[in-house]
């Protein structure tokens, strides 16, 4: 492949241009979460995702649904619900379910393929983020979780002359709480951006078409794997999908993109690894490509 003048400016305003977006995003989402930490003490938060009579995974799911999150912008939230304790299956049902059921996906999903096609890829990802969530949890895989991640940084505080503490303006020290966090996650962010941007700038879509293309037996999983790597943007996959169709995509292999792209990305996983151990690393993406493999495999056969 000629690497191109085009190919590489491409590279570069992606990089650019989710590098300033997914920073904001991450400050903008750690602080809300922060206030809503301020205001919602941690044991309703367990209360409510504790998953103990099987409720809590449902609302995870359902509240993943209705957070407009992308797979990046996910992780501010999830550490705001280690920190509140929250139940290990839920919090990972809403992990899978957050970026793949939010309403931008969903409503470019019912505009661009009808609503059958996104009742069933609804259905596919709820159902399978709920029963991964639980299974994950029965497994105890909640030992694979760093220890660090359930610590809030501390704050600092200006001493008085007395030599106390004087407490710090709350929204200050959200802040603070805010700004610490960023700084771990900043050297993962930026390694993922600049993969996916070199990925997004140098992978013509000619050649996932021929690769997943109709006459391929193995079109589904090579589009699920393929969809890894390649950070879309929930805007962009299903034009992006609907135009891989059009160019002689099959139908299933389209959806285990969608989901494969949706529901990970190399960013995503580079920041997973500040939170959790590489066994949870591996278990995440056995889920996404699963999901993804399962559903294209079975949206050929229904429809």
């Amino acid at each position: 492949m000629n690497i191109t003048y085009d190919m590489v400016q491409e590279a570069l305003g992606m990089f650019a241009f989710l590098a300033v977006e997914l920073t904001l995003l991450f400050l903008l989402i750690s602080y809300i979460v922060g206030i809503l930490q301020e205001y919602i003490p941690p044991s309703k938060i367990q209360a409510i995702l504790s998953g103990k009579n099987g409720k809590g995974y449902f609302v995870a799911g359902l509240l993943g649904a209705i957070t407009p999150f992308c797979s990046c912008s996910t992780i501010p939230f999830l550490k705001g619900l280690l920190r509140a304790k929250a139940g290990f299956g839920p919090m990972m049902v809403f992990l899978f379910a957050s970026p793949l059921l939010n309403p931008i996906i969903i409503g470019l999903f019912a505009v661009t393929f009808g609503l059958g096609v996104t009742m069933f890829y609804f259905v596919m990802a709820m159902g399978v983020s709920v029963i991964s969530g639980y299974s994950l949890e029965k497994l105890g895989f909640e030992r694979f979780i760093k220890t660090e991640s359930y610590v809030e940084p501390k704050t600092s505080a200006c001493g008085s002359a007395s030599g106390e503490s004087v407490p710090v303006n709350k929204w200050k020290a959200i802040w603070q709480i805010t700004w610490v966090d960023f700084k771990k996650v900043l050297p993962y962010l930026m390694g993922g951006i600049a993969l996916g941007s070199m990925i997004y700038g140098f992978m013509p879509t000619e050649f996932v078409s021929a690769m997943a293309g109709k006459d391929n037996p193995l079109a589904v999983p090579v589009a699920a794997i393929i969809g890894i790597p390649l950070y879309i943007r929930a805007e962009a996959v299903i034009p992006l999908s609907a135009a891989l169709a059009a160019k002689g995509m099959g139908l299933g292999a389209v959806m285990a993109l969608i989901i494969g792209s949706a529901g990970a990305s190399l960013t995503e996983v580079i920041l997973l690894k500040s939170i959790f151990k590489n066994q949870m690393i591996t278990a995440f993406l056995a889920v996404i490509i699963g999901m993804a493999i399962g559903a294209g495999y079975l949206y050929g056969y229904i429809f």
